[in-house]
């Protein structure tokens, strides 16, 4: 049932938006999606299971994010650069999304373990939900890794490839240092162009 689940997560956003995730109630969320609380409680099997498949959705749209702004440009810098853009817009127009980039979870938020939990559901989507969920470290990784395999060609020498990994880790950290502390004037893409050029002088 994925158009219900993807409901379901809409609503669970939208509450999470205007209240505390501990006054978010199923009944409302359910209601809000137009499905019965049955169908919410098949999908998700509780409101932990809600919180685990809304954190990985919200991972999940951030990598998406990340993928478009890698292929957005041919310049491997100004895929960087808009890569580290997308990362600070998505941090400060996603609550979810800058709390699993930074590790600060407020007590508004929903905070779940981010080790796997038993899963006997039967839903395909929250067996996923239900596994391990990214660290700040590991969405460090992820990006960094992501952009060396779109940047790096096949002939790329190991040398070059460990100076290219640099430089994407450099990127996505001083993105992620915009989110907890906003750039001046040109924003993050000025510091991320400033930064990249001043690795390859």
């Amino acid at each position: 049932m994925p158009a219900a689940r993807e409901s379901l997560l809409d609503a669970a956003y939208t509450a999470l938006v205007r209240r505390p995730w501990s006054a978010v109630r199923m009944v409302d969320v359910a209601a809000a999606a137009g499905v019965s609380r049955q169908t919410l409680y098949n999908e998700f099997g509780s409101k932990d299971g809600l919180a685990r498949a809304l954190v990985r959705r919200e991972a999940d749209g951030y990598l998406a994010g990340v993928e478009r702004a890698l292929a957005g440009h041919s310049d491997p810098c100004e895929r960087l650069t808009a890569t580290a853009e997308w990362t600070a817009s998505a941090a400060r127009n996603n609550v979810l999304v800058r709390a699993m980039l930074t590790g600060c979870w407020s007590e508004r938020l929903p905070a779940p373990a981010l080790t796997a939990v038993p899963s006997g559901s039967a839903v395909p989507a929250q067996r996923r939900a239900d596994g391990p969920l990214p660290s700040p470290g590991d969405f460090v990784a992820l990006v960094r890794d992501r952009a060396v395999t779109v940047l790096a060609g096949p002939a790329t020498p190991k040398s070059d490839t460990a100076d290219l990994a640099r430089s994407c880790e450099l990127a996505v950290r001083l993105a992620l240092s915009c989110v907890a502390a906003p750039p001046g004037e040109g924003g993050v893409a000025r510091l991320v162009r400033s930064a990249l050029s001043g690795q390859a002088g």
